[in-house]
Protein backbone atom coordinates (compact mmCIF):
# COMPACT_ATOMS: atom_id res chain seq x y z
CA UNK A 1 0.00 0.00 0.00
CA UNK A 2 1.55 3.37 -1.34
CA UNK A 3 1.89 6.17 1.57
CA UNK A 4 1.18 9.23 -0.34
CA UNK A 5 1.68 12.71 2.34
CA UNK A 6 -0.69 15.58 0.55
CA UNK A 7 0.48 19.46 0.37
CA UNK A 8 -2.95 21.64 -0.77
CA UNK A 9 -2.04 25.37 -2.06
CA UNK A 10 -3.58 28.13 -2.01
CA UNK A 11 -1.90 31.76 -1.70
CA UNK A 12 1.30 29.88 -1.98
CA UNK A 13 1.07 28.35 1.54
CA UNK A 14 0.48 24.68 2.30
CA UNK A 15 -3.46 24.51 4.35
CA UNK A 16 -6.30 22.13 4.61
CA UNK A 17 -10.02 23.07 4.11
CA UNK A 18 -12.73 21.06 5.59
CA UNK A 19 -15.22 19.02 3.13
CA UNK A 20 -13.49 21.32 0.34
CA UNK A 21 -14.70 24.63 1.87
CA UNK A 22 -12.62 27.59 0.76
CA UNK A 23 -14.30 29.70 3.60
CA UNK A 24 -12.74 26.81 5.75
CA UNK A 25 -8.77 26.72 5.59
CA UNK A 26 -6.27 26.45 8.24
CA UNK A 27 -2.66 27.26 7.41
CA UNK A 28 -0.18 24.81 8.14
CA UNK A 29 3.12 25.91 6.38
CA UNK A 30 4.09 29.26 4.75
CA UNK A 31 7.16 27.25 2.94
CA UNK A 32 5.23 24.11 1.21
CA UNK A 33 8.74 22.78 -0.15
CA UNK A 34 10.20 22.20 3.69
CA UNK A 35 6.94 20.15 4.34
CA UNK A 36 8.12 18.48 0.96
CA UNK A 37 11.63 17.91 2.16
CA UNK A 38 10.12 16.08 5.59
CA UNK A 39 7.97 13.89 3.44
CA UNK A 40 10.90 12.47 1.17
CA UNK A 41 12.91 12.51 4.25
CA UNK A 42 10.37 10.27 5.75
CA UNK A 43 10.34 7.80 3.38
CA UNK A 44 7.65 9.12 0.83
CA UNK A 45 7.73 8.10 -2.62
CA UNK A 46 5.09 10.25 -4.09
CA UNK A 47 3.62 13.40 -3.16
CA UNK A 48 0.04 14.23 -4.22
CA UNK A 49 0.03 18.65 -4.75
CA UNK A 50 -3.43 20.25 -5.16
CA UNK A 51 -3.31 23.72 -6.76
CA UNK A 52 -6.58 25.29 -5.03
CA UNK A 53 -6.00 28.46 -6.25
CA UNK A 54 -5.93 27.53 -9.92
CA UNK A 55 -8.53 24.94 -9.25
CA UNK A 56 -10.81 27.72 -8.32
CA UNK A 57 -10.76 29.28 -11.36
CA UNK A 58 -9.94 32.97 -10.64
CA UNK A 59 -7.02 33.20 -12.64
CA UNK A 60 -4.54 32.59 -9.53
CA UNK A 61 -2.47 29.44 -9.47
CA UNK A 62 0.91 28.02 -7.36
CA UNK A 63 3.49 27.13 -10.36
CA UNK A 64 6.29 29.27 -8.79
CA UNK A 65 6.04 26.86 -5.59
CA UNK A 66 5.23 24.20 -7.37
CA UNK A 67 8.61 24.65 -9.11
CA UNK A 68 10.19 25.16 -5.72
CA UNK A 69 9.06 21.76 -4.34
CA UNK A 70 9.94 19.73 -7.56
CA UNK A 71 13.58 21.38 -6.95
CA UNK A 72 13.56 20.46 -3.55
CA UNK A 73 12.97 16.91 -3.55
CA UNK A 74 13.92 14.06 -5.98
CA UNK A 75 10.77 11.79 -5.15
CA UNK A 76 7.86 11.54 -7.45
CA UNK A 77 5.50 14.58 -7.56
CA UNK A 78 1.61 14.32 -9.09
CA UNK A 79 -0.17 17.64 -9.51
CA UNK A 80 -3.72 18.50 -9.65
CA UNK A 81 -6.27 21.08 -9.29
CA UNK A 82 -7.72 23.37 -12.36
CA UNK A 83 -5.76 21.55 -15.46
CA UNK A 84 -7.54 23.17 -18.43
CA UNK A 85 -5.81 23.74 -21.13
CA UNK A 86 -2.29 23.04 -22.95
CA UNK A 87 -0.95 25.86 -21.35
CA UNK A 88 -1.52 24.26 -17.95
CA UNK A 89 -0.23 20.98 -19.23
CA UNK A 90 2.88 22.97 -21.19
CA UNK A 91 3.95 24.44 -17.97
CA UNK A 92 3.58 21.86 -15.63
CA UNK A 93 5.50 19.11 -17.91
CA UNK A 94 8.24 21.93 -18.02
CA UNK A 95 8.59 22.29 -14.55
CA UNK A 96 9.41 18.54 -14.06
CA UNK A 97 5.80 17.02 -13.32
CA UNK A 98 5.30 13.99 -15.31
CA UNK A 99 2.07 13.02 -13.11
CA UNK A 100 -0.75 15.19 -14.00
CA UNK A 101 -4.10 14.62 -12.54
CA UNK A 102 -7.53 15.61 -14.61
CA UNK A 103 -10.26 16.18 -13.25
CA UNK A 104 -13.24 18.92 -14.45
CA UNK A 105 -12.11 18.20 -18.22
CA UNK A 106 -12.75 14.67 -18.06
CA UNK A 107 -16.72 15.24 -17.44
CA UNK A 108 -17.21 18.49 -19.42
CA UNK A 109 -14.50 17.47 -22.50
CA UNK A 110 -13.75 14.08 -22.28
CA UNK A 111 -12.53 14.26 -26.10
CA UNK A 112 -10.34 16.93 -25.34
CA UNK A 113 -8.74 14.85 -22.09
CA UNK A 114 -8.00 12.22 -24.34
CA UNK A 115 -6.48 14.01 -27.09
CA UNK A 116 -4.40 15.68 -24.18
CA UNK A 117 -2.92 12.30 -23.02
CA UNK A 118 -2.16 11.09 -26.76
CA UNK A 119 -0.56 14.36 -27.31
CA UNK A 120 1.69 14.88 -24.48
CA UNK A 121 2.31 11.44 -23.36
CA UNK A 122 1.91 12.20 -19.78
CA UNK A 123 1.23 9.93 -16.88
CA UNK A 124 -2.60 11.01 -16.56
CA UNK A 125 -4.29 10.20 -13.35
CA UNK A 126 -8.23 10.98 -13.26
CA UNK A 127 -9.62 12.92 -10.22
CA UNK A 128 -13.22 11.29 -9.28
CA UNK A 129 -14.10 13.87 -6.43
CA UNK A 130 -17.71 12.95 -5.59
CA UNK A 131 -20.64 14.07 -3.11
CA UNK A 132 -23.30 10.88 -2.29
CA UNK A 133 -21.82 9.54 -5.29
CA UNK A 134 -22.03 12.17 -8.05
CA UNK A 135 -19.14 13.54 -9.22
CA UNK A 136 -18.55 17.43 -8.19
CA UNK A 137 -16.10 19.74 -10.54
CA UNK A 138 -14.79 23.02 -10.84
CA UNK A 139 -13.09 22.71 -7.35
CA UNK A 140 -15.87 20.84 -5.75
CA UNK A 141 -18.14 23.98 -6.85
CA UNK A 142 -19.72 23.07 -9.32
CA UNK A 143 -22.12 20.31 -10.15
CA UNK A 144 -22.77 17.30 -12.92
CA UNK A 145 -25.34 14.61 -13.70
CA UNK A 146 -22.42 11.61 -13.87
CA UNK A 147 -22.27 9.14 -11.46
CA UNK A 148 -18.41 8.68 -9.82
CA UNK A 149 -19.09 4.59 -10.94
CA UNK A 150 -20.16 5.74 -14.43
CA UNK A 151 -17.05 8.26 -14.48
CA UNK A 152 -14.36 5.48 -13.29
CA UNK A 153 -16.13 2.86 -16.02
CA UNK A 154 -14.95 5.64 -18.82
CA UNK A 155 -11.36 6.72 -17.98
CA UNK A 156 -9.16 3.76 -19.18
CA UNK A 157 -10.75 4.47 -22.64
CA UNK A 158 -9.35 7.96 -22.54
CA UNK A 159 -6.00 7.15 -21.21
CA UNK A 160 -6.00 7.80 -18.21
CA UNK A 161 -3.51 5.47 -16.25
CA UNK A 162 -4.77 5.60 -12.13
CA UNK A 163 -7.61 6.91 -10.27
CA UNK A 164 -7.72 9.14 -7.45
CA UNK A 165 -11.22 8.30 -5.46
CA UNK A 166 -12.00 11.34 -3.15
CA UNK A 167 -15.40 11.20 -1.15
CA UNK A 168 -15.82 15.12 -0.78
CA UNK A 169 -17.59 14.73 2.80
CA UNK A 170 -15.02 13.06 4.49
CA UNK A 171 -12.03 15.10 3.22
CA UNK A 172 -10.74 17.27 5.98
CA UNK A 173 -12.58 15.93 8.58
CA UNK A 174 -10.22 13.09 10.06
CA UNK A 175 -13.51 10.95 10.44
CA UNK A 176 -12.21 8.06 8.36
CA UNK A 177 -11.92 7.16 4.98
CA UNK A 178 -15.01 5.86 2.64
CA UNK A 179 -13.66 2.70 2.30
CA UNK A 180 -16.67 1.02 0.81
CA UNK A 181 -17.50 3.73 -1.63
CA UNK A 182 -13.84 3.50 -3.02
CA UNK A 183 -13.91 -0.68 -3.42
CA UNK A 184 -17.30 0.29 -5.38
CA UNK A 185 -15.06 2.55 -7.54
CA UNK A 186 -12.12 -0.05 -7.64
CA UNK A 187 -14.42 -2.51 -8.61
CA UNK A 188 -15.46 -0.38 -11.73
CA UNK A 189 -12.27 -0.46 -13.25
CA UNK A 190 -9.09 -2.22 -14.12
CA UNK A 191 -7.36 0.65 -13.19
CA UNK A 192 -5.49 1.07 -9.52
CA UNK A 193 -7.00 3.70 -7.45
CA UNK A 194 -5.55 5.90 -4.50
CA UNK A 195 -7.99 6.17 -1.69
CA UNK A 196 -8.71 10.12 -0.50
CA UNK A 197 -10.26 11.89 2.27
CA UNK A 198 -10.97 11.26 5.79
CA UNK A 199 -7.77 9.64 7.17
CA UNK A 200 -7.57 10.42 10.90
CA UNK A 201 -5.71 8.00 12.65
CA UNK A 202 -3.13 4.88 12.03
CA UNK A 203 -5.85 2.44 12.45
CA UNK A 204 -7.73 4.08 9.48
CA UNK A 205 -5.08 3.17 7.18
CA UNK A 206 -4.83 -0.45 8.86
CA UNK A 207 -8.62 -0.56 8.19
CA UNK A 208 -8.00 0.09 4.76
CA UNK A 209 -5.12 -2.09 3.90
CA UNK A 210 -7.30 -4.93 5.78
CA UNK A 211 -11.15 -3.85 3.75
CA UNK A 212 -9.58 -2.86 -0.07
CA UNK A 213 -10.63 -4.32 -3.00
CA UNK A 214 -7.59 -5.37 -4.94
CA UNK A 215 -7.39 -2.53 -7.40
CA UNK A 216 -6.64 -0.33 -4.23
CA UNK A 217 -2.93 0.60 -4.32
CA UNK A 218 -2.40 3.61 -1.91
CA UNK A 219 -4.14 6.26 0.64
CA UNK A 220 -3.87 9.67 0.32
CA UNK A 221 -3.03 11.43 3.94
CA UNK A 222 -3.21 14.93 4.95
CA UNK A 223 -4.70 16.86 7.84
CA UNK A 224 -3.64 13.46 9.89
CA UNK A 225 -0.39 14.49 9.15
CA UNK A 226 -0.70 18.09 10.12
CA UNK A 227 -2.42 17.63 13.06
CA UNK A 228 0.18 15.31 14.27
CA UNK A 229 -2.39 12.12 14.63
CA UNK A 230 0.03 9.94 12.46
CA UNK A 231 3.60 9.46 11.97
CA UNK A 232 4.45 9.19 8.51
CA UNK A 233 8.03 7.40 8.19
CA UNK A 234 6.05 5.13 10.98
CA UNK A 235 3.33 4.63 8.45
CA UNK A 236 5.42 4.02 5.49
CA UNK A 237 7.73 1.78 7.05
CA UNK A 238 3.99 -0.46 8.83
CA UNK A 239 2.42 -0.48 5.55
CA UNK A 240 4.59 0.47 2.64
CA UNK A 241 6.50 -2.64 0.17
Amino acid sequence: MLIIPAIDLLDGQAVRLYKGDYTRVKVYSRRPEELARKFEQAGARLIHIVDLDAAFGAGKNNREVISRIRQSVSCELEVGGGIRSTVDISSLLETGIKRLILGTVLVKDPDRAASWIAEYGFHAVGGIDALEGRVKISGWRGDSDLADLTLAEKLMSMGIKEIIYTNISRDGTLGGPDINRTNAVAAHTPLPVILSGGIGSAADITLVAKKAHRNIRGVIIGKALYEQKVNLSDLIQRHQL
